[in-house]
């Protein structure tokens, strides 16, 4: 049985991360499947939105402790094993497609990351976010950074410092997450995130991306130029080009 299944509707990857009996703790085996699903996901060239949830009525409890501890106890493997998911969370958060996570019940450690990494984050009010890494001896090394990219650098560090546990309500009170809904409407809330995104023209999905992430760290001043390169190219591009026509005709696009 795969640690992840994979569902595809059109354009659109389900990604299931399958160990339930664990709550979706994630072994290395895990790390693998996700890492390659994404990776062909995004070498398929018709994938644009790739969903990201848990099995059992739990998105992931985080790292699997009881498979870490079968592995080798030096510093060298430890820290390729915790190198190995850090690339995960870059690979899900770079993704020229469009992430979303769908969070139920426990979301703890490495998942928080995960959740904090996806373009679009939407929970049930099941959901029970927790940071418990210092509260066991251990750091969010792989997931600080977007940790504080999504909840900004106080609130992060409070989070951190005190093995931080937020109910649903809470998690979207501090933009953790971007929307919540009861278990019953939360697949409804999922198709209509899915079909807004779908409206969207992939390339310039990708352009965007791949230009918010330099923003984080650049002046306004400083992108000027490349910006505008990007604006030009996306403008006189087949996207631009058909998006100017679809609303000069007041007609929906048709993305290729």
């Amino acid at each position: 049985m795969s640690d992840v299944l994979t569902r595809r509707e059109g354009p659109v990857l389900h990604l299931t991360l399958n160990r339930p009996e664990v709550r979706n703790a994630m072994s290395a085996q895990m790390v693998i499947e996700l890492r390659d699903a994404l990776a062909q996901a995004t070498g398929d060239g018709d994938v644009r939105v790739v969903v990201l949830r848990g099995a059992g009525g739990h998105f992931s409890a985080g790292a699997d402790l009881k498979d870490m501890a079968t592995r080798p106890r030096d510093p060298e493997s430890i820290a390729s094993a915790n190198a190995r998911f850090g690339e995960l969370c870059v690979t899900f958060a770079d993704a020229p497609l469009t992430t979303v996570a769908v969070l139920e019940g426990t979301v703890m450690g490495g998942g928080f990351g995960l959740a904090c990494a996806a373009d679009v984050a939407i929970a049930s009010e099941s959901a029970v976010f927790r940071l418990p890494e210092t509260s066991i001896g251990v750091v969010p090394a792989q997931i600080a950074a977007f940790l504080v990219e999504r909840l900004g650098y106080s609130e992060a560090k409070r989070l951190a410092v005190s093995g931080g546990r937020l109910d649903a309500k809470t998690a979207l009170a501090i933009r953790l997450v971007h929307e919540v809904h009861a278990a019953a409407e939360l697949d409804a809330a999922l198709a209509r995130v899915i079909n807004e995104c779908l409206q969207c023209a992939p390339g310039a999905v990708a352009a965007t991306k791949a230009l918010m992430a330099k923003a984080r760290f650049a002046t306004p001043a400083s992108l000027v130029q490349e910006a505008s390169l990007v604006f030009a190219r996306a403008a006189l591009g087949p996207e631009g080009t058909e998006g100017a026509s679809a609303f000069v005709q007041k007609r929906k696009p048709r993305w290729a």
